[in-house]
């Protein structure tokens, strides 16, 4: 026996009643105190300031004290021997519904709607069925709540609303306003919730794109370090290389080695091959789909002539300055200070066409220093805008090598990148090769 299969318009009716449940029937009595507003958003200095963040509480204050001088200048039929308790009841009961909102909102509602058929009594039947003070006050009420919850709560409570005057006229009303009052208190709702899920799309939409660039951060970060092993590659591979020849040859360079030096030899050679093999698959998880490998090597320093001729026939006025005894330093180091310069000189042409460039390479004891400096954009052409992937790649590369840099503008509006990159005392590139060769 199959189950009756339920009609679309029935799973609307009952999505909509489990809501309106949800809204105004459940936890009615929940506490839910109004938050002050975060003091970065009053956005004025001083005690002022610290006052602002307690302005949604006045507005709700003020809305009260709206809603008592209305129903105060409104009347409610004439002076009597109970005029002046009427008076208190018509208008303190819907003003403390409204200040009722900043606790219990919702709870605020009910009393706002329970008790407008005793507004009605007090006032003697000259406004039917709404009294001044109730529709300001109950207005209020649901504005206050509109902001406070989702727009299904603030549809509910004036459809709730418009039956309960239906209700009224068809009862007790001859001379009915809730047509003035429904448009009203429509009106009103309408800009509030409209105004709140403005505000909310605006909170996403700052949400969403703080985790995007965070996240865009982070993909750039893991892209730049991606680059730089691959690059790696190239500069270890070689270093591996040259250890194992080194151990294939050693024992021939021996006569009548013993036996337990040709089986250590061995060992280097074997252990040497197995770390390249191994180094060869990491490159392969981190290579692209269309990465393809250079055929020529690495780049060092004694490249950097060229390199700045290039970027010379672009425009851009470089130059170029050594100071320090020139020596050959460690193909990583030679090749992340190649490539910041690199960088550097990239962005000079994006974000300063027009100016000039100085390249300053330092040769000290203990490491290599790196100045590169730009003046301001000049001319007609406009810097193109950029995301920093640049700077993000510079500093991963002295970070590798556990230098220094310092990097931002110069105080005639150009730009500056300093780094520093240690290389130990000890460090002797090239002499393994030579030994080799």
């Amino acid at each position: 026996m199959t189950e009756k299969t339920r009609s679309p318009e029935f799973h609307l009716a009952q999505n909509a009643l489990q809501g309106l449940r949800a809204d105004l029937f459940q936890d009615v009595f929940a506490y839910r105190p109004l938050q002050p507003l975060r003091r970065e958003a009053a956005r004025l200095p001083g005690r002022a300031g610290q006052a602002s963040v307690w302005l949604p509480h006045g507005l709700v204050a003020g809305l009260a004290l709206l809603t008592l001088f209305v129903a105060y200048a409104g009347g409610f039929g004439g002076w009597d021997v109970r005029g002046e308790f009427a008076w208190a009841l018509t208008g303190f009961l819907p003003a403390g519904a409204v200040l009722l909102t900043l606790a219990r909102p919702v709870l605020a509602w009910w009393c706002s709607l329970g008790m407008t058929p005793m507004m009605l009594v007090l006032s003697g039947g000259g406004w039917a069925p709404w009294p001044p003070g109730s529709i300001v006050g109950h207005t209020a009420v649901m504005a206050v709540v509109a902001a406070r919850t989702r727009p299904r709560t603030a549809a509910w409570m004036w459809v709730l609303t418009a039956l309960y005057s239906m209700f009224a006229e068809a009862t007790v009303a001859w001379d009915s306003n809730s047509v003035q009052m429904l448009m009203f208190s429509g009106v009103v709702v309408a800009i509030v919730t409209l105004v709140s899920a403005n505000r909310d799309a605006r909170r996403e939409v700052v949400a969403e794109r703080t985790v995007t660039a965070v996240e865009r951060d982070k993909r750039t970060l893991l892209e730049e370090r991606t680059n730089i092993a691959r690059e790696l590659h190239d500069v270890v591979a070689h270093h591996m290389s040259v250890v194992a020849i080194q151990a294939e040859a050693a024992p021939y360079r021996v006569q009548d080695p013993p036996p337990e030096l040709a089986q250590a030899f061995a060992t280097i050679r074997e252990n040497a091959v197995v770390a390249l093999t191994e180094l060869r698959r990491v490159l392969g998880v981190v290579r692209a789909e269309d990465y393809e490998a250079p055929d020529a090597p690495q780049p060092t320093l004694a490249d950097l002539d060229r390199l700045i001729a290039n970027v010379r026939e672009t425009g851009l006025v470089v130059e170029k300055a050594v100071t320090g005894g020139v020596r050959e330093l460690p193909q990583g180091v030679e090749l992340s200070a190649y490539r910041i310069v690199q960088e550097a000189l990239s962005n000079s042409l994006r974000h300063a066409p027009g100016a000039t460039a100085r390249v300053e390479i330092g040769y000290v004891i203990g490491g290599l220093g790196l100045r590169i400096v730009n003046g301001p954009a000049t001319g007609l052409v406009k810097p193109s805008p950029g995301a920093g992937h640049g700077i993000t790649g510079m500093r991963e590369r002295v970070g590798m090598l556990d230098g220094e840099m310092t990097a931002g503008p110069t105080a005639d509006g150009g730009y500056e990148v300093t780094v520093f990159l240690p290389v130990p005392v000890a460090a002797a590139p090239g002499a393994a090769e030579g030994e080799a060769a």
